[in-house]
């Protein structure tokens, strides 16, 4: 039942591979300018190696009989990272600024103790060597943002802990969730804009439809809804270890350690565990799609912000030991059925040659060739696929182009649309890829362009960037309300 996913995110740099990639670009510098240029996608691939192959990965003879077009993407993953390398080199960053920006990184390297202590700490030495390559990618350089906050926080301008517009928000909120029975309607135009960081966790369980909006009946059915998904654990888990399920397991057991390496919180052994019996579930009782990579990262927001609902400080270093096991059960419980809820309205992204996901990218290519001519041209010109870079943006929901505390602020969003997650994301995608149109249209040639669609430096984005590309998304959209034929000339 594992569909074979074309547009995966490849894995974090790694730094064994560093020689390799300066030995390859000190080698294509020596090449004829003509040579270097690939004019198409399978020529660029075919001179390019496979940067899954870096031998840290006992399963990995598993994965590596999926399809070829999984490993042409593969190979465009490392001559990405060795494009990262050289764009690094080229900007010749002073050393006093290097130190400066290398000054920022220990809050956010900072790791607290635990039982997956030693992991962890690898895990953030990497991250300490890698965050000032990116940082000078998007320059000017922003303060550094936590990766989960509060929404006032989150913003990169550096708002005040606290407005009085966003106290005035959190009271609303507050009404409307305490009444005897909630307005959905009137909770989904206060969500529009944001839910406070405070109310989150019971807006997002209200929204997606796995609580009722009628107050006493909350109670008993997050207790009903909870024991349910633990009856299925007792019920189908252990058939993990059955052979018509294991490659189902194998293949969540590699995905999950790849699930936001650089964040410590799921890098701790409990937290996987919680994951891959998440995945595992929803895999067997969906046998339609089974179990697709990307899936894995669409349990995150849920998990940390119910997660959120139970912690004052960062999440990102939060040791989950620390709490209790009731506690930890409702976090997993919770998440399994929000999760569910999104992936209802949009399974046929995942089953059978993911149909879903061709007709979203060709629908995107349709649009953005009445928005932007010039942009769509520019495609054609140097033949680059939407496919080639738009699937992943589908598949995964833009949450490996975007922060984590990015994508939290967009769900809020798409939990309010209508169709939020399938039929608005669409507008989202096209609002993104035109967001970046000066940086598309002076690159001159097929390599360039998959390198910055595939690497957009948005590190370093908050509120309000997301702010402004939902705000465009809606135009978009309302743009052409009247118009049933506007994908199409």
């Amino acid at each position: 039942s594992i569909q074979p996913v074309y547009g995966a995110q490849h894995p974090p740099l790694d730094p064994r591979l560093t020689k390799n990639f300066i030995k390859d670009r000190s080698k294509a510098n020596a090449l004829p300018m003509k040579s270097k240029k690939a004019s198409s996608f399978h020529e660029f691939a075919r001179n390019t190696s496979d940067a899954w192959d870096i031998g840290d990965d006992e399963d990995e003879d598993f994965s590596s009989s999926s399809s070829s077009l999984q490993t042409l993407n593969s190979k465009v993953a490392k001559a990405t990272a060795a494009q990262v390398l050289e764009n690094h080199s080229k900007l010749r960053a002073k050393p006093e600024r290097a130190q400066s920006a290398l000054s920022d990184v220990p809050t956010n390297c900072k790791v607290i103790k635990s039982s997956s202590e030693a992991q962890l700490s690898r895990t953030s030495e990497e991250a300490c060597v890698r965050t000032p390559l990116q940082k000078q990618q998007s320059l000017p350089l922003r303060p550094v943002i936590p990766l989960v906050a509060r929404i006032s926080d989150q913003n990169a301008s550096g708002a005040p802990p606290m407005t009085v517009r966003e106290k005035t928000r959190l009271e609303k909120f507050r009404q409307l969730l305490s009444s005897h029975n909630t307005d959905l309607d009137e909770l989904r135009k206060c969500s529009w804009p944001g839910v406070p960081r405070e109310v989150r966790p019971v807006t997002w369980r209200l929204l997606s439809g796995y609580l009722p909006a009628n107050m006493e009946r909350r109670k008993l059915t997050l207790q009903r809804k909870r024991e349910e998904y633990f009856g299925f654990i007792q019920q189908y888990y252990d058939s993990r270890n059955e052979e018509h399920h294991q490659d189902t397991y194998r293949q969540i057991h590699i995905d999950i350690p790849r699930t936001n390496p650089l964040i410590p919180l799921f890098q701790q052994p409990l937290v996987q565990e919680i994951f891959e019996r998440i995945l595992f579930i929803w895999a067997i009782r969906h046998p339609a799609s089974g179990y697709v990579q990307g899936i894995n990262d669409l349990v995150t927001p849920f998990f940390v912000v119910f997660l959120s609902e139970y912690v004052e400080e960062d999440v990102e270093n939060f040791d989950v030991t620390n709490l209790s096991q009731d506690v930890l059960r409702s976090i997993e419980a919770d998440s399994f059925w929000c999760m569910s809820k999104l992936l209802d309205g949009i399974q046929d992204n995942y089953t059978f040659a993911q149909p879903g996901i061709q007709k979203k990218v060709k629908a995107l290519e349709e649009l953005v060739s009445r928005i932007d001519e010039q942009v769509h041209n520019h495609f054609r010109k140097y033949e680059v696929e939407y496919l080639q870079f738009a699937f992943r943006w589908m598949n995964n929901l833009l949450m490996r182009e975007l922060p984590l505390r990015c994508t939290i602020r967009l769900w809020d969003t798409y939990q309010s649309e209508p169709e939020g997650f399938s039929h608005f994301h669409l507008y989202v995608c096209a609002a993104f890829l035109i967001k970046w149109r000066k940086e598309i249209l002076d690159e001159e040639d097929f390599q360039g362009l998959l390198m910055l669609l595939q690497n957009l430096p948005t590190i370093h984005w908050g509120n309000e960037e997301i702010g402004l590309l939902l705000a465009e998304a809606y135009r978009l959209k309302y743009m052409f309300a009247d118009a049933p034929n506007h994908y199409r000339r």
